[in-house]
C-alpha cells in the first residue's frame, strides 16, 4: 500500500508562511516517506468506505489542534468567513489567537481511496491520498466539524465527497466543537 500526500494536503499541512498551527520539524516529503516506513500504532474507520485514519505517535513539535474553550480563553475567541481554497465558498468558522496548546502526543492521518479522489477530480499515483491530519492528545479521531460534514454532503462541486450528512455525527461534532476551538498563531 503506498500513500501519497494530495496537493490540497500538502498547503494546508505545509503551508509556505511556516505557520505554527501546522506540522513542524519535517518536510512534505519526509512526512510522505515515514507514512509509508512506518506502520500506524492502529487504523480507525472513517467516516465513509472511502476514508481511514492511521494514528502515528507525533514525533514533530506539532501542537494540539484544539483547545478547550474556558471563562477564561474565551475572550480570545475570533470569528471569519473563509474558504480553504479558492473554488469553495466562504464559511463561518472561528479560533483561538493568543493561547499556547501543548505538544500533540499522536499524528492522526486522514487517507482517501484513489477511487474516491478520482472522483473529486483530485487523482494520485499512491493507493491512498493524504487529505488531512489531525494533532491529538489522545490517539482518537478529533469529531469533525459541522461545516465540514454539511460541505461534503453537497457534493464535490462544493468542495465535499458527497457524502450524506449522518445527524448522529452532525450533533457529536457540535457537542465537541462548542466546547473546543482551533488556534492560530
Amino acid at each position: 500500500m503506498t500513500i501519497v500526500l494530495t496537493p490540497f494536503a500538502r498547503t494546508r499541512l505545509f503551508p509556505s508562511d511556516k505557520r505554527r498551527n501546522a506540522i513542524q520539524d519535517c518536510t512534505p516529503e519526509a512526512f510522505e516517506r515515514r507514512l509509508n516506513d512506518e506502520a500506524p500504532l492502529k487504523v480507525l474507520d472513517g467516516y465513509a468506505p472511502f476514508c481511514r485514519l492511521h494514528v502515528h505517535r507525533n514525533w514533530t513539535s506539532t501542537r494540539c489542534l484544539t483547545v478547550p474553550i474556558t471563562d477564561g480563553n474565551r475572550h480570545l475567541l475570533r470569528s471569519a468567513y473563509e474558504a480553504r481554497s479558492s473554488q469553495e465558498l466562504p464559511v463561518l468558522v472561528r479560533w483561538f489567537e493568543g493561547v499556547e496548546p501543548p505538544v500533540a502526543d499522536y499524528l492522526v492521518v486522514i487517507l482517501y481511496s484513489r477511487e474516491q479522489l478520482a472522483k473529486e477530480n483530485a487523482p494520485i499515483t499512491g493507493d491512498w491520498g493524504v487529505v488531512g491530519c489531525l494533532y491529538t492528545a489522545a490517539p482518537e479521531e478529533i469529531p469533525m466539524a459541522p461545516i465540514t460534514m454539511m460541505r461534503n454532503a453537497l457534493g464535490v462541486d462544493e468542495g465535499g465527497s458527497g457524502v450524506p450528512l449522518d445527524r448522529e455525527a452532525y450533533r457529536r461534532g457540535v457537542a465537541f466543537w462548542e466546547r473546543n476551538a482551533n488556534w492560530r498563531p
